[in-house]
């Protein structure tokens, strides 16, 4: 079972509060930061504790692979992303941001 199914917003104190994704079960995902009119989206596949979201569309043109790390802990969500496309991911969970499932 895929516990990163549903949609997971950015808590309050991170560096962009009230991000959220919503991963499907058909394998793509969707984006949004409303206070910079952001939208993204794309497809994802899931390793043990890793994913690779290919994004496919950016308000701002930011498509391609991003690489990172995960972790789900009942209602929680830890994920690092690589910081652009193409670029390695993270080695750990140090920098990960949190979201909390909706």
């Amino acid at each position: 079972m895929n516990d990163l199914i549903g949609k997971w917003v950015q808590v309050e104190g991170q560096p962009y509060e009230g991000l959220w994704f919503e991963f499907n079960k058909d394998g793509t995902f969707k984006a949004q930061y409303d206070p910079m009119s952001i939208e993204s989206s794309g497809t994802y596949e899931l390793g043990q504790g890793e994913i690779i979201m290919q994004q496919t569309t950016h308000t701002f043109g930011m498509v391609g692979e991003f690489k990172g790390i995960f972790q789900v802990e009942e209602d929680q969500l830890k994920m690092a992303l690589a910081s652009g496309p193409g670029q390695e991911g993270p080695e750990d969970l140090s920098e990960a941001r949190i979201y909390q499932k909706e």
